[in-house]
């Protein structure tokens, strides 16, 4: 959507009563006359800067104008009022529109509470099987190579019995069975201690 469209889709909103006051309407008809390139001429920001006429017929004699100049000048109208009135500027019926229609602008308020679309369960999985890892490595690397035998599993299988069978056994982590074993013999033989 152009700009020009969407200055016109804003121009009952914004010459409504009490949404700009006098000093942000001079505000933006000074900073469109001294940007750079000048989108009014200082005769034009002269004549939408006369205390004589109303606030609304300004306004909108400013708005019919800029979009009769085209879409760059109607551009700068609106980082003006970003800059001037930021709350009326995000309160815009044309802002309301595309935030809305447009699928990939990035809801803030939804970005600071939202760190993946995976959701907490995925996130405890891997926090997990971190520390199931670390654990494993920190506890068995001294005593136990990376090569399991078949014996060695068989063996730690029939050891694994109370407090460690339900700890491990209910923890959300998807691990091999060999580790599974390894860890939950550790925990049965530090509870025994």
């Amino acid at each position: 959507q152009s700009y020009c469209h969407r200055l016109q889709h804003d121009m009952y909103f914004l010459t409504s009563t009490s949404r700009l006051n006098e000093q942000v309407v001079d505000k933006i008809v000074l900073q469109l006359n001294r940007v750079y390139p000048q989108i009014l001429t200082n005769e034009e920001a002269e004549k939408f800067r006369n205390p004589k006429a109303s606030l609304h017929t300004r306004l909108s004699d400013l708005l019919k104008h800029l979009q009769k100049k085209g879409d760059r000048h109607c551009q700068e109208f609106y980082r003006a009022l970003q800059i001037n009135a930021e709350q009326l500027f995000n309160d815009l019926p044309s802002r309301k529109i595309l935030k809305t229609s447009d699928p990939t602008e990035i809801d803030t308020d939804k970005e600071q509470y939202m760190l993946n679309d995976r959701g907490p369960v995925f996130f405890l999985a891997c926090f997990s099987m971190a520390a199931g890892l670390a654990l494993f490595w920190y506890c068995c690397n001294s005593v136990f190579t990376f090569s399991f035998s078949s014996r060695l599993c068989s063996v730690l299988e029939t050891k694994v019995i109370g407090r460690a069978r339900r700890i491990l056994g209910f923890s959300p982590i998807i691990i091999g069975r060999h580790v599974r074993s390894i860890c939950m013999l550790y925990l049965e033989d530090i509870s025994r201690n």
